[in-house]
Order: C-alpha cells, then structure tokens, then sequence
C-alpha cells in the first residue's frame, strides 16, 4: 500500500515547480489519444480513458492533493464525461469497423448536418450558462473571481461537445476543441497546471493538423460518392 501511495504521490520538480507524475503521465495518454482519433483507430478510445482517470485525480484537488492547492470543478467533471463518451465512441467506431477491412480506419469524416450543428451549439450555449452559475455555486475552495467559473464552464461543455462530435466522425469536433484551447491553455496556465498547459499548446497544433486531415477524408468520400454511377450498389 505504501509503494502504491509512493506511487500516486510522486513529483517531478523543477526549480520550484511541483508536478504530479500523474498530470505528465494523463497527460501522455490524452496526446496518444488524439493521435488514435486522427489516424481514426478504435485504440484511441480506452487509451484515452486512462488518461482521463489520472488527470480527474490531479483536477479534483478538494480530493486528491496536488501541488497546485486548486480543483477545477469544471476540469474534473469534464474527465467523467470523457471516459462515458468514450465508452460510447468505443463501442461507435468498433461498429463500424467491423464493416470494414481489418486495418482500415474505423469511420468516415463528414461535416454535421446544418441540424446536428445548430443542435450542439444551442448545447454548448446553455450548457455554459447552466455550469458557469452550478460552479460558481458550489465554489472553487479558494477565492476564484467570477471570469474563473465562465471558463470553466466554456471548456467543461465544449470538451463534451468536441467528445461526442468525435464519436459522431463529425469534421466539426476539431474546430469544436480549438474553442476549447483558447481557453484552456491561459486558464491551466493560470492555475499553474503547467503540464496540461503545454499539451493543450502542442495539441493545438496536432488538432489544426487533424482538420486539415480529416477535411481531405471527408472531401475524397464525397467526390467518391457523387461519381458513383446512379443504380449502383452501395
């Protein structure tokens, strides 16, 4: 048990910076991840519920002790989410795999429908208004002013959204997640979660990478589809 605590414990210093083996280590597991979704891998998924396990306990420091003293209410919560959108896209894209050769992607990139669109966006609308006033209600444990629960909020329901547009195959879940880092990485920074600060920045770049990818898929299936001779088989 005390290897095991040793273990949950551990930190790397530098200077006199305190980071949690578990923020590097969750951390690495959500970067692989996004890896797996751009290369449309069904591994993706249960690599990035373990991620999502270890960084719920480095978030929800009120807890789980961190260096940091904070919780993110809104961090944490959105870990849950992921690991049950997860388990959905897991199942999703296994589906759809099996309809597929054995090494082939596990879906197709499209862009949501104009009706699936304005559907995620009126959620992440009320979404923030609802969680930003349910945050600022139970409180950070620490004298956090307003703007803090508004950010909080934005990225707690857009990382939900981006999730299940991911499981969905939708192109939009990139642009859904560049929202998302806008604000994340200035909000981590300033809670001196600087792990989750520098992965979210080199993320950012991986997600503008995906969408180009992802755009190219989507396009060559359409051109695909739309030379498909009428009356033939699909």
């Amino acid at each position: 048990m005390n290897v095991l605590e040793h273990l949950f414990e551990a930190q790397l210093t530098i200077g006199e910076q305190h980071i949690l083996w578990r923020e590097i280590i969750g951390n690495a597991f959500g970067f692989a991840s996004a890896v797996g979704g751009l290369r449309r891998r069904v591994w993706a998924w249960p690599v990035g519920i373990v991620g999502n396990a270890l960084l719920f306990t480095v978030f929800f420091g009120v807890a789980f002790s961190n260096p940091q003293g904070e919780t993110l209410f809104g961090q944490a919560a959105r870990q849950i989410f992921f690991i049950v959108t997860s388990v959905y896209g897991w199942w999703r894209w296994n589906q759809s795999r099996r309809l597929r050769g054995k090494d082939a992607p596990a879906i197709t990139p499209r862009w949501a429908t104009a009706g699936e669109r304005a559907a995620y966006l009126a959620v992440w609308v009320a979404g923030v208004l609802v969680s930003q006033w349910i945050f600022a209600s139970i409180g950070a444990g620490w004298p956090a002013p307003r703007w803090y629960y508004w950010a909080d909020a934005w990225i707690f329901v857009g990382s939900m959204v981006a999730t299940y547009a991911m499981a969905r195959g939708w192109n939009d879940f990139w642009l859904a997640w560049i929202g998302v880092d806008l604000v994340g990485i200035p909000l981590l920074i300033h809670s001196k979660f600087y792990p989750s600060a520098v992965l979210y920045a080199v993320y950012s770049a991986l997600v503008i990478y995906g969408f180009v990818v992802w755009l190219r898929v989507s396009r060559s299936a359409e051109r695909a589809d739309s030379a498909e001779p009428v009356g033939a088989p699909s």
